[in-house]
């Protein structure tokens, strides 16, 4: 069933474009916070593997930079679009720096953190944890900081018949 309260959620693009959930209706999406300076961000490069692999099948990957932890994502924009595409290859969309917990939490992933809490409950604790929503916008499964992204492979395969 159509989940109107998450196609209803908007986000800004690295480039100051607000885009509606809406827009992705019908697609998976692989939602996750992000950081360039992370330890973690050679999952960057897996992510955009699987967006390659995937992407005609209807998978959309969404990523959301992230400063929240350990100040790994300090840069502008600017600085995060040319990162993510020279050191990783990403072409897949991303978004404006948001934060993923707090007061100032990002509506996409207070959405995301009330559907499908982690092992500590809904607070994220790390950079790129993962959320899987379905075609219909249903987060079905939350992913650790460290599962990298060829361990989503089979999830997806399922997901994208």
């Amino acid at each position: 069933m159509h989940n109107a309260e998450f196609y209803g959620l908007t986000a800004q693009t690295l480039q100051g474009k607000p885009v509606s959930m809406e827009a992705f209706a019908g697609k998976t999406l692989l939602i996750v916070n992000t950081a360039s300076k992370c330890g973690l961000a050679p999952q960057l490069e897996g992510l955009e593997n699987l967006y390659q692999k995937y992407k005609d099948k209807g998978l959309v990957i969404l990523g959301f930079p992230c400063n929240q932890f350990g100040n790994q994502e300090p840069g502008s924009e600017k600085s995060i679009t040319e990162g993510c595409l020279i050191n990783y290859g990403v072409t897949f969309p991303m978004f404006s720096k948001v934060d993923v917990n707090g007061a100032n939490t990002h509506p996409v992933f207070r959405f995301l953190k009330n559907r499908l809490t982690g092992w500590f409950g809904s607070r994220i604790k790390w950079n790129f944890t993962k959320f899987l929503v379905d075609k219909e916008g249903n987060p079905v499964r939350r992913f650790a900081p460290i599962t990298s992204p060829d361990k989503l492979d089979h999830y997806l395969a399922r997901l994208l018949v």
